[in-house]
């Protein structure tokens, strides 16, 4: 069981600036400071729970309880005990009183991963206090009102199993006031550099190691990868990695043979001193630049694409050293001099200020 309290923002963990996690982070401040129920959709890994932690922390409940259960971890006999509590004699084995995570979690969130593996039996009950914001012990005829806030979680499709009448469609409305969809990190690879250096960070401190360099091939697999396993799977490749990481550089531990179409990384930046994380970065605007024709501002700019404001972007570049290259005027057949006017009116003609 988990209880976290304080006004600590957990956005620092949800790492990436694609558009993709900025429409995650864009429903996380619209619905944060309500009290309405959020269910939040994905594939295992993708990071759910911590998108329950930023929902918590940056709500009006931040300094009250964050509670939060595995439905799928515990056994049907044991789950309404564990949600609601029972009293003393209540069952066999019920030798003291206990206090479920809807009393633990009074005046502050309660997160319910794997919601749609509730059994069918218990939801009666959980919608109660839903909408009732009561319910009584097993054991008991005391009925305890309670105000917490409930975000559940699940990869699973529920209108799938609302069809199949394996789950309650009067609960799945219930549930379904605001819902986040957490992408996969398959849709979203431009955040695999920043969460490699996150990661490679974390856990070379943890280890008590240096690594000073990612090699563009290392790079190159992790970025073609799959990822069926999403954040999580990525996060214990690059502890593995961190673990067979030799003379500070990082392993390569998925082999160049899953490499598709790796990102290539300038050499001078991949071995700049000030670590991974200024590599990456910078690599990725580089490429985000060239693709949107070295345009900062605008709907289709490099600042849009990054999901950064236009000035933002600009002190990157200024700090990482990025400029603009030189326009080289194309020599052109006098036969072809329409194509010469279509380049000059379609290049950039401005460098950011």
């Amino acid at each position: 069981m988990t209880i976290q309290s304080g006004r600590e923002c957990r956005f620092t963990e949800m790492v990436g600036t694609s558009p993709a996690l900025q429409t995650v982070f864009a429903a996380v401040q619209r619905v944060a400071p309500t009290t309405s129920t959020v269910l939040i959709l994905g594939e295992t890994g993708t990071g759910k729970e911590l998108v329950a932690r930023a929902i918590h922390h940056t709500s009006a409940r931040h300094g009250r309880p964050f509670v939060k259960l595995n439905c799928a971890a515990i056994p049907f006999d044991l789950l309404e005990s564990e949600l609601f509590g029972h009293e003393k004699g209540a069952f066999t084995g019920a030798v003291a009183q206990k206090i479920g995570r809807f009393e633990l979690a009074d005046g502050g969130t309660l997160f319910l991963d794997e919601i749609g593996d509730i059994p069918l039996a218990l939801q009666p009950k959980l919608l109660r206090v839903l909408q009732e914001q009561e319910f009584e012990r097993l054991g008991s005829c005391r009925t305890h009102h309670v105000s917490v806030r409930l975000i559940a979680a699940t990869h699973r499709d529920l209108t799938a199993l609302v069809q199949r009448n394996e789950f309650r469609s009067d609960l799945y409305y219930r549930l379904n006031v605001f819902p986040v969809v957490v992408p996969p990190l398959r849709d979203r690879r431009e955040d695999i550099p920043p969460l490699v250096a996150h990661f490679v960070e974390r856990f070379a401190q943890r280890m008590g190691k240096h690594i000073e360099h990612i090699p563009s091939q290392t790079l190159g697999a992790l970025l073609s990868h799959a990822w069926p396993g999403n954040v999580r799977e990525l996060q214990n490749v690059v502890e593995r990695a961190v673990i067979c990481a030799n003379d500070g550089v990082l392993a390569d531990v998925l082999g160049a043979s899953n490499q598709s179409a790796p990102m290539p990384i300038p050499d001078a930046a991949s071995t700049h001193p000030r670590g991974q994380f200024w590599t990456f970065e910078r690599s990725l605007i580089l490429r985000e630049l060239e693709a949107a024709g070295w345009v900062v501002g605008g709907t289709d700019g490099a600042a849009e694409r990054l999901g950064l404001k236009r000035t933002t972007l600009i002190g990157k570049m200024k700090r990482l050293g990025i400029a603009r290259p030189a326009r080289r005027r194309a020599t052109v057949d006098p036969a072809h001099e329409h194509t010469e006017a279509w380049l000059t009116r379609t290049a950039p003609t401005h460098l950011p200020r």
